[in-house]
């Protein structure tokens, strides 16, 4: 039995409609659960981190976190996929920098939250 989870008052009727109302579709939080796994890679964080900073080639991403470029595009093809990066090309180079700064906040979210 579920009584003392919550007591002798039961499910709070008013609560649970008031939340229902607002509650997204589970496509909508399907996509909200993938994009989060997507923040889920070390690699991917610390790529999103240097981005924060820099629109940056692969090659100085390699460098700066003393990883295979083949690593570091890998990873750029994730976080592209998942828009959460764009390119830009500059004749020969192409350059990465973060789709908008809604991955910026998201960023820098999760690192308030971690350093509390």
């Amino acid at each position: 039995m579920d009584e003392h989870i919550c007591g002798t008052h039961g499910v709070h009727n008013e609560i649970v409609d008031k939340v229902s109302k607002v509650m997204p579709d589970e496509a909508v939080l399907y996509e909200a659960a993938e994009l989060l796994k997507i923040f889920g890679d070390a690699t991917r964080i610390r790529i999103i981190f240097v981005l924060c900073q820099s629109e940056m080639c692969v090659c100085d991403i390699a460098r700066l976190l003393n990883m295979t470029q083949s690593a570091i595009s890998h990873q750029l093809r994730v976080l592209k996929q998942a828009r959460l990066v764009s390119s830009r090309r500059e004749g020969k180079t192409i350059y990465y920098s973060l789709c908008d700064d809604h991955v910026k906040t998201i960023f820098y979210h999760a690192m308030e939250h971690v350093m509390e």
